[in-house]
């Protein structure tokens, strides 16, 4: 959900290459797509870059496809789909990727960013490209397409991972098929997006060939991370979040809860990215932008409690790890998601991080969790410690 914008995570962003992110230019408007989830709306060539111009020997598309809301109407969805050149002819793997935070703004979505080598994720794609397996990445409902990003929302984000693996396999170019081995994969913000498509797997998009799912530092429950970072230095996010809920369900009326200052601030986060918008937002309360706090009203508490990973146990093999030291998404959270998943007979690995934080989580685990799912694609017996 968050990407730790302290200098000590950033220092870590830094190492790694990680670019900020730069603007792209208006949306495209909404087109009138075809009527099954996944179809492809259109595609055009697009490039993958883990810095600028870095060659990746991979060919790249960027796409808008078919998919769902939380509510269950038609929407457009943008995203790449990433195939390396190697003359593979077997059967690809395909992994649907889900990135973090990367903001609100249409600017910042990865699409938008990954032909420039400005995305923050990219070096952890390109971990999985020199596997020989094509990548998905969702752009997430409402980001770098008409509307507000539906942050947080996990059906639409969900839906949205699993209509991204339809549309790669449906794109003629891309040259993958119907019996294409699936693996979901995210972290963070998309920890909570392929945790809620590993959930709707069987429900959703039971074609797919889902081998398992590989996700990390999931906040799992909303309502308890919101009340972690209330006046942190993560407390722009809650504030995202809020946004973002309220893209999906108008009817929540944020902007009747805002006072000034708090209308102010969601403005300027409603064109920002992550760096900027976790930055206008920090060590700011609840109460400080609001005459109410719309977190004590039931509709609010219901639309969250909606976005709860855990009730729904998935039907493939689960690799699920998170921070002991995770000071935006709490450990307790990631580990309620094991517990839960657990009692309803899911088959999980759980692994717990016992040095680092946020960030460093997800870059010390990728390795491991690429390997996880390798071996899910070999058809290696995994090895469930519920």
């Amino acid at each position: 959900m968050h990407i730790r914008t302290s200098c000590r995570a950033w220092a870590v962003v830094a190492a790694l290459g990680l670019s900020a992110v730069v603007p792209l230019g208006a949306a495209h408007a909404e087109e009138r797509g075809p009527a099954a989830p996944g179809d492809v709306v259109r595609s055009e060539p697009s490039a993958f870059h883990p810095l600028p111009g870095q060659p990746t020997n991979t060919k790249a598309w960027k796409v808008h496809y078919r998919s769902t809301t939380a509510k269950g109407d038609p929407t457009t969805v943008s995203g790449t789909v990433i195939v390396p050149q190697d003359g593979r002819k077997a059967p690809r793997p395909l992994i649907t990727y889900a990135v973090g935070t990367v903001g609100v703004g249409d600017h910042c979505a990865p699409s938008a960013n990954l032909p420039r080598g400005t995305a923050l994720e990219a070096n952890l794609i390109q971990q999985l490209t020199l596997r020989g397996w094509a990548v998905a990445v969702t752009d997430y409902e409402g980001l770098g397409t008409p509307g507000d990003h539906t942050y947080t929302v996990g059906r639409s984000a969900g839906q949205a991972m699993l209509d991204a693996a339809r549309a790669a396999i449906r794109l003629p170019e891309a040259g993958l098929g119907e019996d294409t081995p699936v693996g979901i994969m995210g972290y963070s913000q998309g920890g909570q997006a392929s945790s809620w498509a590993a959930e709707l797997h069987g429900s959703y998009a039971p074609e797919l060939d889902v081998k398992g799912t590989a996700t990390g530092g999931v906040p799992g429950d909303l309502m308890k991370v919101a009340d972690f970072n209330d006046g942190s230095y993560g407390s722009g996010l809650i504030f995202m979040a809020a946004l973002g809920q309220n893209a999906a369900f108008p009817e929540l009326r944020l902007d009747a809860y805002l006072n000034p200052v708090g209308k102010a601030l969601v403005g300027a986060m409603k064109n920002s990215c992550v760096a900027d918008g976790a930055v206008l937002g920090s060590f700011k309360t609840i109460d400080s932008m609001t005459t109410k706090n719309p977190l004590d009203e039931p509709d609010w508490q219901q639309r969250l409690r909606e976005s709860q990973v855990g009730t729904v146990k998935p039907d493939a093999p689960v690799y699920l790890y998170h921070a002991l030291a995770d000071e935006l998404i709490p450990y307790g959270v990631g580990k309620q998601v094991r517990r839960d998943w657990c009692a309803r007979g899911a088959d999980v690995e759980w692994h717990t991080i016992p040095l680092g934080e946020h960030v460093s989580g997800v870059i010390t685990q990728s390795p491991l969790a690429a390997q996880w799912l390798a071996d899910r694609f070999a058809g290696k017996a995994p090895r469930g410690n519920c």
